[in-house]
């Protein structure tokens, strides 16, 4: 028992290293020709969004709407691979037996 509860606090201490590695991470992705501009962090938050004033046309209300959705998935996934990337650099988490 005490061998698993060692595991589990290697692991958690682990994940926290992962998670401050991932958090100095920022990614950047454009849409609808670069007038639409986002940066996340590792952690999944928006820490910029960038939107040229053409885009801020009454008119252009639905494009601007659908450039950030695309915006914002587009960062999700290029932030997925990266933090893919970083956990198989660190080793991965090691799988605790008795957890899944």
């Amino acid at each position: 028992m005490f061998n698993k509860l060692k595991q589990f606090k290697d692991l958690r201490s682990q994940a926290k290293d992962l998670q401050s590695k991932l958090a100095e991470e920022t990614i950047t992705v454009s849409e609808a020709g670069g007038k639409v501009k986002m940066t996340m962090d590792g952690n999944l938050k928006i820490t910029d969004l960038d939107i040229d004033k053409e885009m801020l046309n009454p008119d252009k209300k639905q494009k601007l709407e659908s450039a950030i959705k695309d915006a914002h998935a587009s960062a999700t996934k290029k932030m997925q691979r990266t933090m893919a990337t970083k956990m198989k650099e660190m080793g991965g988490l090691p799988e605790i037996p008795g957890m899944s």
